[in-house]
């Protein structure tokens, strides 16, 4: 055996801080409904958590296209005017410029307008404002700018509501405006020419979620079509509007879900020589989507990514190049038709993705040790407030999210920068923000707007910029309104579950029939499963993130067995023998095998925890001063023993209550031991912490 430390700091099981919010089963309904729509009632009762109980309901929900649309000029008042002045300036061979955002949306956004217009002979230029000089948003410099370089038309996109001040700036100089952006609207508009903005038309309409990229591809569709120049343009937009979309976080509903359905069809055949190269850097393969039962008979399988493959995969590498680099590195990929060009700037995507990781992972561990370290009262602030200096504020968003998943509350991350006024530098902290469901981020930032020097956001999360010296304040006023919104109840991180499920009932035909529901996402959720009392029969920690990997296993009827990842969770582990499991399917492909796996997204001991105790079968993997052990309780005549084996193949056993253990490769030749001596007492509770005993 691998010798220990002569002592074990005292080890319990911690748990992630979480409250379940389960939906009330509708068992009767969900099996009659199943019988109607051919899914399983698993899925049937998920459909009916989304407020779908019809088979009307669901052939709209499964097939959008079958919906009629509203025409967006219907919907948005400005958007006949857009295109007049779109069309005007195109005519006169004026210049147009269009002022973009560093961030996926307002990236994807810039690409797709300065494709569409292009294409239909516009003289068309764009500037993306400096996220580490100026940040977010069309200021002074880029209109006289603009208007110095003989720009007659600005066309703001995924920003410009909240700026008033450049607005009016650019109809002083004489150029036109046209705002395009969904952010939430300030109490004064500016005063553009003319303005598309989804919150400015009624909560029903079916384009009320449009992102950034939503918003500039109904202006580009809607003006090729009254050009009549629409041929060849729809499917490259549209592969573009997904990518934008999806890495918005906007709700997959509405006209989201339409088009999101169909773009991802079209992204692993993409037309754009840059989105191939960005797949093909990424590694992401199309899976397959099987149409459901209700609406064909026949099985038709098809090639499409998943809003996760964007998500987490395409998504951060364009967002990671606007927090640490130049933005025009992504609108030249998504604009280009050389190949080796976007080849090349698509690794350099891929370069600056990896070192926005090491950057998220070296501020979060800060972040975590100062929260851990401070005397912050979580439950008497209702919000996290953590500014620390030396920090990129390009990347600090990401750890906010992070923040809110491990605390559970509201997380305003900042950092400390100096601003030039004249000849003077001011201390200022630049921060993001991020919520959880009872608490509106910008609400928050807007009660404490006689504080900050410049701030915007939504409901989910903000940037904001203050002087330093207003940062105890503050903290005060943010936490008034925290109290005001928040309950003690709500400083939890959520985890909503859809219905309950028997492992057994968790095959690759229920993970098939889950894509009946995709394109899956904010607002549409992949269902979420939970099964009590399942036992960890081995678990073990894998790659550098720390992930958990471990078997579950459910005793009953028909017992069954699954495995399972929980990421990012080695600080849980060794997770307790038995417990209730949240979680999502995902698809494993292993050496041409396929099998469906559980996404652990929340883990909370039994209702019977206090009389459950462990199965006497099983393994379970520890790793202890860097070595890796397994133990297990095993059956030894009428008693059961404690066995742990080394990576050599020697096994202790120890039976309980007993001093004296064996020692040895096989119970033949194994030679007795004093298990009361140091080394073998403290790994003897290692091994006992890590079986839950």
């Amino acid at each position: 055996m691998q010798e220990l430390p002569t002592s074990v700091p005292p080890h319990f099981h911690r748990l992630p801080n979480q409250r379940w919010q389960i939906y009330s089963p509708q068992t009767q309904q969900a099996e009659q409904f199943a019988a109607e729509i051919g899914l399983s009632p698993l899925l049937a009762q998920v459909l009916i958590n989304r407020g779908i109980d019809s088979v009307k309901e669901v052939h709209g929900f499964i097939e959008p296209e079958s919906l009629v649309l509203p025409a967006p000029t219907d919907e948005f008042p400005d958007l006949a005017a857009s295109v007049k002045l779109l069309r005007e300036a195109i005519a006169r061979g004026q210049k147009i410029a269009i002022c973009g955002d560093y961030d996926a949306d307002g990236m994807t956004s810039t690409a797709l307008l300065l494709r569409a217009l292009r294409l239909l002979g516009a003289n068309v230029d764009y500037a993306i404002p400096s996220r580490m000089r100026e940040g977010y948003g069309i200021n002074d410099r880029i209109v006289e700018e603009f208007h110095s370089e003989g720009v007659a038309l600005i066309l703001t996109v995924d920003n410009g509501i909240a700026a008033y001040g450049p607005v009016a700036r650019a109809r002083e100089l004489g150029v036109k405006v046209i705002i395009t952006d969904h952010h939430d609207l300030p109490p004064k508009l500016p005063p553009a020419d003319a303005i598309l903005n989804p919150k400015l038309i009624a909560e029903s309409s079916p384009y009320r979620g449009l992102a950034g990229v939503g918003v500039a591809y109904v202006l580009a569709i809607t003006l090729a079509q009254d050009m009549k120049k629409v041929g060849g343009l729809v499917n490259p937009l549209l592969e573009l509007f997904t990518l934008g979309t999806i890495a918005d976080l906007a709700p997959l509903t509405g006209v989201n879900r339409r088009w999101v359905k169909r773009g991802l069809r079209l992204l692993p055949h993409s037309q754009l020589a840059g989105i191939q190269a960005l797949i093909h850097v990424a590694g992401v393969e199309p899976g397959s989507a099987e149409s459901p039962s209700i609406l064909n008979s026949k099985t038709q399988t098809q090639n499409s990514l998943k809003p996760e493959d964007i998500g987490f995969r395409l998504g951060p590498r364009i967002n990671a190049v606007g927090r640490l680099a130049d933005p025009q590195i992504v609108i030249e990929l998504l604009t280009t038709d050389d190949r080796e060009l976007a080849l090349k700037n698509a690794m350099q995507c891929e370069q600056i993705n990896q070192r926005r990781q090491e950057l998220c992972q070296e501020i979060e561990q800060e972040a975590i040790a100062w929260c851990e370290n401070s005397a912050i009262d979580l439950q008497q602030e209702r919000v996290l407030v953590v500014v620390q200096p030396g920090w990129h504020h390009g990347v600090i968003g990401i750890v906010a999210s992070r923040l809110v998943e491990r605390y559970g509350v509201p997380v305003f991350i900042g950092t400390f920068e100096d601003e030039a006024v004249g000849a003077v530098a001011h201390k200022i902290v630049r921060g993001s923000a991020r919520g959880i469901p009872e608490f509106n981020v910008f609400d928050g930032l807007n009660f404490c707007a006689d504080l900050l020097t410049k701030f915007g956001g939504h409901k989910a999360a903000g940037g904001f910029s203050m002087p330093a010296d207003n940062l105890e304040q503050f903290c005060n006023q943010l936490s008034i309104f925290a109290n005001q919104c928040l309950q003690p109840e709500h400083l939890k991180p959520l985890v909503s579950v859809d219905v309950r499920a028997d492992l057994a009932e968790i095959n690759l035909d229920l993970y098939r029939q889950i894509d009946a529901l995709e394109p899956c996402g904010i607002e549409n959720k992949a269902p979420v499963f939970w099964t009590p009392n399942v036992c960890i029969t081995e678990q073990k920690i894998v790659g550098k993130g720390g992930h958990v990997k471990l078997t579950a296993t459910q005793d009953g009827k028909v017992s069954a067995s699954v495995k399972a990842i929980a990421w990012r969770w080695g600080e849980y582990f060794p997770l307790p023998r038995r417990v209730d499991l949240a979680y999502r399917l995902r698809e494993n492909s292993f050496n041409g095998k396929t099998s469906v796996e559980l996404e652990l997204l929340g883990v909370r001991l039994p209702a019977n925890a206090a009389s459950s105790r462990p199965p006497i079968f099983g393994k379970v993997e520890f790793d202890y001063c860097d070595r890796t052990y397994s133990c297990s309780l095993s059956p030894a005549g009428s008693i059961e023993e404690l066995r742990i084996r080394n990576s050599q193949g020697q096994v202790l056993a120890v039976a309980p209550g007993q001093n004296i253990g064996l020692l040895g490769n096989s119970r033949k030749d194994a030679r007795e031991v004093d298990v009361s001596l140091p080394f073998f007492e403290n790994l003897i509770q290692t091994a006992k912490h890590a079986l839950g005993i």
